[in-house]
């Protein structure tokens, strides 16, 4: 039922984050403000494939 998921930053497009997400209940692409190490800032990270 859960799926892994990677956490890709919108500046850089590096992969930081791994977590997972129940594809049942959220359909839509997950997006959250997390901290990227590379761009030393807080930026978006959308999901992308793992």
């Amino acid at each position: 039922m859960r799926d892994l998921i990677a956490m890709a930053c919108d500046g850089c497009k590096r992969r930081n984050y791994t977590t997972s997400k129940n594809k049942k209940r959220q359909t839509e692409k997950f997006a959250i403000k997390k901290f990227c190490p590379s761009c030393r800032s807080h930026t978006l990270h959308k999901e992308a494939k793992v």
